[in-house]
């Protein structure tokens, strides 16, 4: 490049820049793994959760894996294979409405329910739901399950959060919260529950509590109602419709636990009968063409003999 002055000439000249994406670069060029190519897996973290110790051969290594939309919450128990990852159970947040929860399905209490369907659940498969109750006072507080003595050890997995963002009060630690009240064996620590203090270092329970029984849903609806009672309906149309309240949304969730652990076992769903539409003609079969060709030759002599008469 060459830069021209009024009062004198500097010749400036590019520096020396070398070709990186050349052939060479091209030819050694290893593509990442597809799922990491469409933003879907953290592999860093995956080889971490799911790699067994050598000396524990091919015992299964089990994950409690969470993933949330805006529609629903879906938790399930997995074991990482060379084939792929084998699901052994899963809850989902859409099955509430069989437990009374019929709105908020992707709120933090929904998100609580769900992990406690999934361990019971898994717990009932595995025939350990009646050795591992799980924690029957929710109040918030922190709760670990141990081994009993003398028989099975707990259920163990680690929570698998995937890409979500770990901050405090995040829903993959309802579903957390779920599980191990329901008597699975996940480490965790209290520090990313709604209502730690970091700087006290301390949990406050009882607001951990109003978020697994919805209260804070509650003191919202409350709020909105009193400030914009448009809004209010607008943005709560679907719990009008059902029925939901400020004042009964905490024994909706209570009698959901309870419904919960009384049945956990998944239902089929029903058979829809469908009647799909063709586009295209059905087929008949060689009988069926042989006699069409059949009828179509004696139609044609039929209307030949008449044009002799």
């Amino acid at each position: 490049l060459i830069h021209f002055y009024k009062r004198r000439q500097v010749l400036v000249t590019m520096p020396f820049v070398k070709i990186v994406k050349n052939k060479a670069y091209f030819k050694r060029y290893q593509v990442k793994f597809r799922r990491r190519r469409e933003g879907k897996t953290d592999y860093y973290a995956r080889k971490r959760l799911v790699i067994q110790d050598k000396n524990k051969y091919n015992t299964p290594k089990y994950r409690m894996i969470v993933r949330s939309s805006n529609t629903d919450v879906c938790c399930q128990i997995a074991y990482a294979r060379l084939e792929g990852d084998i699901i052994i159970c899963a809850a989902y947040s859409h099955e509430l409405p069989r437990y009374g929860v019929k709105v908020g399905l992707t709120n933090y209490a929904a998100a609580y329910c769900t992990g406690l369907l999934l361990a019971r659940r898994v717990l009932h498969k595995f025939k350990l739901d009646s050795v591992y109750e799980g924690n029957t006072n929710v109040d918030g507080s922190m709760f670990c399950v141990e081994d009993q003595d003398g028989g099975p050890g707990a259920f163990r997995a680690c929570l698998d959060v995937g890409l979500a963002r770990t901050s405090t009060g995040a829903k993959v630690f309802a579903a957390l919260k779920g599980a191990v009240d329901g008597g699975l064996d996940i480490p965790h620590s209290e520090k990313r529950f709604p209502g730690y203090d970091a700087e006290s270092k301390e949990l406050n329970a009882d607001v951990h509590r109003q978020h697994i029984f919805g209260l804070h849903v509650a003191n919202y609806m409350t709020s909105l109602q009193e400030e914009d009672e448009e809004a209010y309906k607008k943005h709560f149309s679907r719990f009008i419709k059902n029925g939901v309240t400020p004042a009964n949304i905490e024994a909706m969730y209570t009698k959901a636990h309870a419904a919960i652990r009384a049945d956990p076992a998944a239902k089929k769903a029903a058979d829809k009968k469908v009647t799909k539409k063709r586009w295209t003609a059905k087929k008949i079969g060689l009988e069926g063409r042989q006699a069409k060709v059949k009828a179509a030759k004696e139609e044609f002599l039929n209307q030949l003999e008449q044009m002799k008469e």
